[in-house]
């Protein structure tokens, strides 16, 4: 169980590509959040708001991407894998790549924006992707990555 932002930011670090809460192909945040599978929205879980808050930091933090890179659904990308996304950035569609912020208004509504890859990839991290190869790129990922597209 992560009981802190610490743990959690450690947590997408290790793993390196982590579901926000939805089920796919990389480890949930949300189940490790309460150290058990969630039925359901985690919303309705009697830990939602450490949930909640626990991602809110997490979402926060200048190490971590937020993104829709699994199946279009809220992924984690820690920064030590960014020179590498970059590289492999042909790979995934613009809506993939783009960093998702979600904000609440004063008045308590949901409001999400997204910034488009490049313009929110940090200058120091294109110039790692630009030394790295595909294949090294590849490897940092594992083998989920999808097939490059045809051109």
């Amino acid at each position: 169980m992560i009981t802190s932002a610490r743990q959690a930011l450690a947590f997408v670090r290790k793993h390196g590509v982590v579901l926000a809460s939805a089920k796919g192909n990389a480890p949930r945040l949300t189940e490790a959040i309460v150290g058990e599978p969630i039925h359901g929205s985690w919303w309705a879980h009697p830990q939602g708001r450490r949930i909640f808050n626990v991602l809110s930091a997490v979402g926060e933090s200048r190490d971590v991407l937020v993104c829709r890179l699994l199946d279009g659904k809220i992924t984690l990308v820690h920064r030590r894998l960014w020179p590498a996304l970059v590289r492999l950035s042909k790979r995934f569609t613009p809506t993939q790549l783009a960093r998702v912020l979600e904000e609440h208004t004063p008045s308590g509504r949901h409001v999400t924006r997204e910034i488009a890859f490049p313009r929110w990839v940090p200058a120091e991290i294109a110039k790692q992707a630009r030394t790295i190869g595909e294949e090294e790129a590849l490897a940092a990922f594992g083998g989920w990555v999808p097939q490059a597209k045809p051109r």
